[in-house]
């Protein structure tokens, strides 16, 4: 019986006995994440809309999920990676604003601006981006609507106006608006 209570000793022993010196807790970066943040961006193909998935820094940031739209589709993205988009990149050369343009509410000149209240979004286009087909203007509001609900999950439909910079203004909601 003695030589049965010695073995979880003698196991002890060995284990801490073998060398290894204790250390304290080593800073190696940030905490492990599996996932990079994704946001649901809409392109077109064959005629409808599609959402794909982009890596974003910003999640739940309209603005920045529209700038990912207006900068298009990836080679090879999509299902058939025949991906398109109705929504213009920003033009080269922004018109000056007036001195009218100037007040409160303008869009700045490197993208579109979002306000929101509640579950209601207005998208400001920026200067040069005056035609949008009504698919661009579909895409451009499920692209923001799908971001802001990244981090609103609670929020029931979103409803959208696109305003662009000679007054025209669209509204509609995400209601429709396709699953990844």
């Amino acid at each position: 019986m003695k030589a049965l209570r010695r073995v979880p000793l003698l196991t002890l022993l060995a284990l801490t006995s073998c060398g290894i010196p204790a250390t304290e807790v080593v800073q190696a970066g940030g905490p492990a994440s599996g996932t990079l943040p994704l946001t649901p961006v809409y392109f077109v193909e064959n005629g409808a809309l599609v959402a794909t998935s982009r890596t974003t820094e910003l999640p739940g940031d309209p603005e920045a999920a529209l700038q990912l739209l207006m900068a298009g589709p990836l080679a090879g993205e999509g299902r058939l990676g025949d991906l398109s988009t109705e929504v213009p990149d920003l033009p080269t050369s922004v018109p000056a604003p007036t001195a009218a343009a100037d007040g409160p509410g303008t869009p700045p000149s490197d993208g579109p601006t979002v306000t929101v209240q509640g579950s209601t979004m207005t998208i400001r286009l920026a200067p040069g981006m005056d035609t949008l087909s009504d698919t661009g203007v579909r895409q451009m509001i499920c692209t923001a609507a799908a971001a802001y609900r990244l981090t609103r999950p609670s929020v029931g439909s979103v409803t959208a106006e696109v305003m662009d910079a000679a007054g025209r203004r669209v509204r509609g909601s995400d209601e429709g608006c396709p699953d990844l």
